[in-house]
């Protein structure tokens, strides 16, 4: 197929290339953008396996696709590349899952028992961060790109719901049978969308640069972070109107929330030694006060960047991308509990799960820390590898897994 298609050149001009594909194996239902090192485009692609390509040589497999070992070839008159890739089963709703948001390969899934990776679920854009929902059904931005991406773990089918702009965060509302998404800029300002589970598609401005986001379940109420002007803008999550918006810190980035919707935690990320040249800190809002006001600030912190609330634990961790450490604070008063975890390079977003594992992505390390939130030891096998640049860790308990011993 391929030999059809391109006019054979002097053979002392060709250039051999590579196909950029992951070394762990693709998940049915993957999009995967064909990105050739070596020779410039244009180029002819083909294919002998599972998948197709689109008019636009993105590579697409079906979500009934078979385990099997695809090779793609590409080639013009400058070079000739060709590469295997595997396509795996994919994963089982009935065992414990993380899921891990690679900003350059996709959704990466181990095992939440050894670490060990399932596969890769492409989507075609760059995920920032990923959540379950309680049927099985993961959700996952796309930061440069337009969608959310969809996968329903039983039976397994991928899908796509446009009209995200830009997505940061993400957050399940099980009430609602809702997503939602902070939108970094949308015609100019930061916004809130919610995708229902119909895929319905509603979106709210909040401020400048939407980032950081929590849910208030019980009182349908949506925070979001808006780091550009420093405030947090209150939304009902039913309405999707904005009720109030408060001032809170200089680049609020990080939210998180007591289970009584009491007391809200943000992340100023900033560094005396960055352009801003003012310290970064945590905070603890009260919000019962009219206005919410800081009631707890811990001192200063060299870049920190993400937080993560163990509620039974009363503790605060909050990663610090500068210092690739994990600060543990005293929830109440902000103030240091123990010394803070050395972890990988630059790490981002933070997660707890319902064992009390406090997982760390490691974006410039292409790893995952993890520890266990009461002792603070390090967990067995970590850190561990997978995709790259990992910005965050969402958790599925499995159907066989008791999520009741723990909840952060």
């Amino acid at each position: 197929m391929l030999c059809a298609s391109v006019a054979r050149g002097p053979a002392g001009y060709r250039a051999t290339g590579t196909i950029a594909v992951s070394r762990w194996p693709y998940l049915p239902g993957s999009t995967l953008a064909v990105r050739i090192d070596g020779f410039s485009a244009p180029y002819h692609v083909a294919l002998l396996g599972e998948g197709s390509f689109r008019n636009d040589g993105t590579y697409e497999v079906a979500d009934a696709a078979a385990p099997a070992e695809t090779l793609l070839v590409a080639g013009n008159r400058a070079g000739l590349a060709a590469r295997s890739l595997r396509i795996a089963a994919p994963p089982s709703l009935h065992q414990s899952l993380l899921a891990v948001a690679s900003y350059d390969d996709g959704i990466v899934f181990h095992d939440a028992r050894t670490f060990s990776v399932l596969g890769i679920l492409a989507t075609g854009g760059a995920p920032s961060d990923a959540a379950f929902d309680a049927a099985g059904r993961l959700a996952a931005t796309d930061t440069q790109g337009n969608a959310v991406t969809f996968a329903a773990l039983s039976p397994w089918h991928v899908s796509h719901v446009g009209g995200v702009p830009l997505g940061d965060e993400i957050a399940v509302d099980g009430a609602l049978r809702s997503v939602f998404v902070t939108n970094r800029d949308v015609k100019g300002d930061g916004a809130l969308t919610r995708v229902t589970s119909d895929g319905s598609v509603t979106t709210v401005v909040t401020g400048r640069t939407a980032e950081g986001l929590a849910i208030d379940g019980r009182r349908g109420l949506v925070y979001v972070a808006n780091v550009n002007d420093g405030t947090v803008t209150v939304v009902d999550a039913r309405s999707m109107r904005s009720i109030r918006r408060f001032s809170a810190v200089p680049r609020v980035f990080s939210l998180a929330l007591s289970p009584d919707g009491r007391r809200l935690y943000a992340v100023s990320n900033q560094s005396a030694a960055s352009p801003f040249a003012q310290a970064g800190a945590a905070v603890a809002i009260d919000l019962r006060r009219s206005p919410p006001r800081v009631v707890a600030r811990s001192r200063d912190l060299t870049f920190p960047i993400g937080a993560a609330l163990d509620a039974s634990g009363r503790t605060l961790f909050v990663t610090d991308e500068e210092l690739d450490a994990v600060d543990v604070l005293d929830a109440r008063t902000l103030a240091p509990k123990h010394a803070p975890l050395a972890t990988c390079r630059t790490p981002w977003k933070p997660s707890l799960d319902w064992r009390g594992r406090l997982f760390v992505p490691c974006a410039r390390d292409d790893r995952v820390d993890a520890f266990d939130s009461r002792t603070l030891r390090r967990l067995p096998r970590a850190p561990f590898a997978t995709g790259s640049y990992p910005l965050a860790v969402a958790v599925w308990p499995g159907t066989r897994t008791s999520n009741a011993s723990h909840r952060p």
